[in-house]
This record gives structure tokens, sequence and C-alpha cells, in this order.
């Protein structure tokens, strides 16, 4: 059926039948198969968190519901950098190419004074790809633009979103969650579902009504700021462009990849917080040497309150918190939402395990287990960036290095290892490589997909057949020895996993589980997997 108006949106998705054929977004056919109402996941909030969360469900075959209150994807630019390591989530989550072709590099900095360019810097640092590191540079892309095509990659994977409706009250018990939806007119609808995710933002309704407390550092020397999307006359979009005010605050106004747009970011200690188009002119006016009339369209605005803080923890029962809902960052660094879609990313195979594998539900304890020390590291990267003057930006923002050598999920089985060398928990580098027949690939393309991967480097004992794993869930790849999959032509294999024979096994999200030596891979590999399989965790060897 045409469906025209939210209402119908809301009546259409919420006739679900329980099929992996659900609704694709709110201009596209909805199933009015059946009055279950139940799903697998039930997830509140569509910013990149919950956006990201839907798409690695769909694609895992798990029935997910996202649901939004708006009645469509949030406006303005807000946190406009993708770090490499998300990169990398794009690309196995198939987004990464048409999220390049939307965005662009970060341009200098120039400083203005007196009407005139008087120094320019670059904020950004820039670093050269290498064969395991293929994307080095942080990507700008307006926040408006990456929901956007976060929700067309769902909508090619026929993921359900639902706009316009509010979740206003849950229960949750030993057999799942229920939940009560508040429609855009009024009306309500109740839905039921194994695990309920809270990516409803930081000031999370869900979060409050679990009563999961959160705290973190004061942020020192920064009030309000003022938030904008404009277009301007006037004015190169090859720099990012900044004049400092008399009382130490300052305006910015950064061209925005792939659009005629600038954002603009106004602060000053005694700063009115009016966010109304005519106030931003007034302050572009009055701060730069730019007219109000060269301020041609105020597209969107905000008010923006700096704050730093931690949820006390991620989990609560069937209930998890992820994204803003679990940490807020200063903006320092451009790391809030990079940590955001990465907490989807860690939950979202996990759940598929679960719900799709026969993985305990003891396997999602790991994932407050994994993130919240991580998003405390990043809090505190941000937050002394928050208080520090510099301005450059550099490879420790990347999230590259940001790895699980201490959960409970990995192993690191050999011994006598260099101090520099991979090891389990780590994440998994690229490297280019042919197969058997001379064809082009990487590893980053044998990796993608909802699948953990066996790399059997040399020649190993494994063997595939006696491990406790479906083809769907393992796929195994030798590189060298008698059978070789891949051949590891220009040496970048051997460079980023050593010589072996050794085996790794991959998880979904790109870190290593596992590092087993050759002669003891098969028995070690299959304890390891019980952990995703159904027989329970296994503690890590230290």
């Amino acid at each position: 059926m045409e469906l025209n108006n939210v209402k119908d949106v809301q009546r259409a998705a919420l006739t679900h039948d329980g099929t992996h054929h659900g609704t694709r977004d709110s201009t596209r056919d909805a199933p009015h198969d059946g009055p279950s109402r139940r799903f697998d996941v039930l997830i509140s909030g569509a910013g990149p968190t919950g956006l990201a969360l839907a798409i690695d469900l769909a694609r895992r075959g798990v029935r997910a519901l996202l649901v939004e209150r708006q009645d469509r994807l949030s406006p303005g630019a807000r946190g406009t950098g993708l770090q490499p390591r998300t990169q990398e989530v794009y690309d196995d989550l198939g987004v990464l190419e048409a999220v390049q072709a939307a965005g662009g590099p970060y341009p200098d900095l120039a400083m203005w004074q007196d009407g005139r360019i008087v120094s320019t810097q670059r904020m950004v640092e820039r670093v050269d790809p290498t064969p395991a590191t293929p994307y080095s540079n942080a990507l700008m892309i307006p926040q408006w633009r990456n929901l956007e095509l976060l929700h067309e990659r769902l909508r090619e994977l026929d993921g359900q979103i639902l706009f316009g409706a509010e979740l206003t009250d849950f229960s949750q018990d030993s057999d799942g969650v229920r939940a009560r939806l508040t429609l855009a007119d009024g009306s309500t609808q109740t839905v039921h579902a194994a695990y309920l995710v809270a990516a409803d933002g930081g000031r999370s309704t869900l979060r409050k009504a679990l009563g999961i407390g959160m705290s973190g550092p004061t942020l020192a020397g920064m009030g309000p700021a003022l938030l904008a999307d404009l277009r301007i006359d006037g004015l190169d979009r090859d720099h990012w462009h900044r004049w400092l005010l008399p009382d130490d605050g300052f305006v910015a106004l950064l061209p925005l990849a792939g659009t005629d747009h600038f954002q603009c970011l106004v602060w000053g200690p005694d700063l009115e917080p009016n966010p109304s188009p005519e106030a931003i002119r007034d302050r572009i006016a009055a701060g730069t040497h730019l007219t109000r009339d060269q301020v041609r369209e105020v597209l969107w605005t905000s008010v923006y309150r700096p704050k730093a803080a931690m949820a006390d923890r991620f989990r609560a029962g069937r209930v998890f918190l992820a994204g803003d809902a679990a940490h807020i960052h200063s903006p320092a660094g451009g790391q809030g939402l990079n940590t955001s879609v990465q907490d989807a990313y860690n939950l979202g195979w996990k759940l598929g395990q679960v719900l799709r594998h026969g993985a305990p539900d003891t396997l999602l304890d790991t994932y407050d287990t994994e993130r919240r020390p991580i998003a405390a590291h990043i809090l505190n990267i941000s937050t002394r960036l928050h208080g520090s003057r510099t301005m450059r930006r550099g490879r420790d923002l990347h999230q590259l290095d940001i790895g699980y050598r201490d959960s409970p999920l990995t192993r690191e089985l050999r011994t006598d290892l260099p101090e520099d060398a991979l090891r389990a928990g780590d994440r998994a580098p690229d490297a280019p490589c042919t197969t058997a027949d001379g064809t082009p690939t990487r590893l980053f393309d044998i990796y993608r997909g909802p699948h953990f991967t066996l790399l059997a480097l040399g020649e190993t004992d494994l063997d595939a057949a006696a491990l406790p794993a479906a083809p769907s869930l393992v796929r195994t790849v030798h590189v060298g020895g008698p059978s070789p999959d891949l051949i590891d032509t220009n040496g970048h294999i051997r460079d980023a996993y050593g010589d072996g024979p050794t085996v790794f096994l991959i998880r979904p999200d790109g870190y290593l589980a596992v590092a087993a030596p050759a002669n003891d891979a098969t028995v070690r590999v299959a304890e390891a997997l019980a952990a995703y399989t159904g027989a329970g965790l296994v503690p890590s060897a230290r």
C-alpha cells in the first residue's frame, strides 16, 4: 500500500508479522500480514548509533524495529568527523563508498584579523594510508547527510524504521521487553522484543527510567555555544575560518564538504544563548568582517552546552545503553559520534550470536565489559583536549589503536612474542593480496560481512570440519601452505600478522579473538568458538 503520512507508516510498521521483510522507511510499502508486533530487538533513537545498529542487525537476519520520536531524521551538521576506525566499520556495513562520495577532507584553519587572513595552519593532521590502514584520515561529512546515507543503507536491507513514535514506557522480565509507543496522533501501541537498546541520546529517558546514574568531569572554560548551518557569501571554501573576539571568544565557520553550507560555531564567556536566525546574523556581523546580508540563509540553529559524563553501567537486564545515552563527550577531537557507532558495532554482532546462533545470554555481558573502559578512555582524551588550547588533531584520535586485549573473549595462546607483535584483542589490520587464481583482493574484503574469519597462516593443523560452527558463522581462509586460498604476493599479510605459522580467529567486528600456535590450532580455536555458539564463555588465558 502507499504510505501517505506518519500515521500510515506507524500502523503499517506495527502490524509486523515477525518475518525479516519489514518496513523499509517512511516512503515505501510496509508489511501488514498480522497483528503480532513482535521483534527480536527494539531500538529507541534513529541517530548514528541506532541506525548503525539497525543495519548490523538487519544483515544478520535479526528482526529489529528502530523507533524515532521525531517525524524525520535529525537536521543539522552537528558532529562532522568520521575517524579512520569508524570508516572501517562503515566499510563492513556497506555504506563507506557512499559516505566517501558525499564527504571530504578538513581544510586548513585560517585566522582572520582586520578583514584579512593573517595565518593558516593544519588543524587536522594528515597521514598517508598504508596497506594495513587504508583509511588514515578523518573524513568530514555533515551529520544530517551521514544519517541519510545510513538510512538509505537500512532501506537496502529492508530494515524497519518507525518515525513519529516515542517509547514512553516499558517493562522487562525473563522472557523479554514489553514497550509502549506513543504515536503522532496520541494513540499508543505495544511492542514485544527480546532486547531493548536505548540509543536515545544524552538526555536518554530510558536511562533515567532504569535509574542508571551518569557522572563525569566538569568541563571548565566553555559555557553555551551557538551552532548553526548557514549559506554565506564572501568566504572561500578552502579554509576553516576563525575570528577571535575581544572577550576571548571566537567565531568559526567550516565549509561543509559536499554542500554549499557552512557550519557556524560562536562562543564567548558571556554569550547569550539565543539561537534565532537574526541573533546568529548579528553575532557573525559583530565578530567578523562579514555583513548580516552576507549570511544568505540560516538553515538550522541550536544551543550547544558541552558536557562530559558516562553511565554507571551499559546493561540493565534486557536493556542496553549505547551512544550518547551511555557516554557524553566534549566535541574536542570529534570522538563522541565515532565512539557511539562503535558501541553499535560491538553490540550488534553479539545480539546476532545470541538470537541467531544459540550463544548464551552471558555473551551480552561483554558489551559492558568491553565498551565501558573504551568509553572512559576516550572520555579522558576528549576532556583533556577540551581543557587544552591546542587546535591540532593527530593520529591518537583515529581510534585505530583501540582493542580488547583484556576482554574475557580474548585468548592469546602464543608465547615469547616480541613487544610490538600483533596480539589477540587488537584490531585486525587490512592487507592487499590475491586469491589463488591471481585476482586482487584484500583482507577487509574477506572479513566483510556478519561472519567470523579463521585466518590460517602457513602450514597448520587447522581442521575446519572439526570446529563447532556452521559455515555461515565462520569462514576459513588459508594463506600459504599446501592449498592456499590467498597469496601474500607482496608480503603485506606477513608484515601485518607476522610470519606464522599461526591461526587467528577474527571477530565480526574486526578484532582478533584468538591467536593460536599452528600445532594446536584446531583444539584451541574450537574451545574459543564455544563462547559464541552456546557452550558458555571461555575465560582468557593470561
